[in-house]
């Protein structure tokens, strides 16, 4: 008898707080087993201790090391019997500022997490996924993926190649009965956002502040649906059609702030 002992499962990374540790929560109340991963072990812990160590497997996990991967997705295997229902490539960096005044190495850093990371997820859960009917892939693309966002144009451009991932594999995975959908959030109360952006953040419109828990829901209807793409807010696909629409007209209303 396996650790999950028949139940579906899911593996989170980033689980350690805000959107995946809201998912855990989620899941786990709907009777799942929870794969809890990330690069904070005292959160991963606290997560086990309300969760309850028999319903979930935590482990450290650096998402841009595939070895690290690897292992972790070979533990989480031994507790499921070798099933995955759910693979959700969570984890992101973002760091804030003008493209020229970025050191390349925080650049980098985000490109390793945010892009190498769910390419390495997507690699290493594969044959799990391969073996678990009705398996879906869901990642967490972002608001930004919607039109290339000034201050956050290396994020941006991560989160813009997280969607054109989902994209092609929710094809090309077909092959293996296995879905693919993404999250592009809003601005969401999590340790992302400072507490100034949240304070500014306005009441209505689609970059009003949303609770974390919403995230986790798209993922749990996600699993019950053949979406593709979950806006969170959902007025948000609005932004994805002006993008798409009249480029232009969008790129000057984010950058009227913008210094000449």
């Amino acid at each position: 008898m396996t650790l999950a002992a028949g139940r579906q499962s899911i593996f989170i990374t980033g689980a350690a707080s805000g959107m995946g540790r809201e998912t855990a929560r989620l899941f786990r109340e709907k009777g799942w087993f929870i794969g809890a991963f990330d690069l904070n072990l005292g959160g991963l812990q606290a997560l086990q201790a309300e969760l309850g160590a028999d319903n979930c497997v935590i482990q450290t996990l650096d998402v841009s090391d595939k070895g690290q991967f690897d292992a972790a997705v070979a533990t989480f295997g031994e507790a499921t019997g070798g099933r995955m229902d759910i693979l959700f490539n969570n984890a992101g960096i973002v760091m804030r500022g003008f493209f020229d005044e970025m050191p390349f190495e925080d650049q980098l850093k985000i490109i390793n997490v945010n892009v190498i990371g769910v390419l390495n997820g997507t690699h290493s859960a594969l044959p799990l996924l391969k073996a678990t009917p009705n398996a879906l892939c869901f990642n967490t693309s972002s608001s930004s993926a919607t039109m290339g966002m000034p201050l956050i144009a290396v994020y941006s451009a991560s989160k813009h190649a997280v969607k054109g991932l989902t994209e092609a594999l929710s094809n090309e995975f077909r092959r293996y009965d296995i879905r693919c959908a993404d999250a592009l959030p809003g601005l969401i109360r999590t340790g992302m956002p400072s507490e100034e952006m949240m304070a500014a953040a306005p009441d209505k419109g689609p970059f009003r502040l949303i609770e974390a828990i919403e995230v986790a829901k798209a993922v749990w209807d996600s699993y019950h649906s053949d979406q593709l793409h979950w806006y969170i807010p959902e007025e948000l696909a609005e932004l994805d059609k002006a993008a798409g629409n009249n480029p232009e007209l969008l790129r000057d209303k984010l950058g009227r702030h913008m210094q000449p």
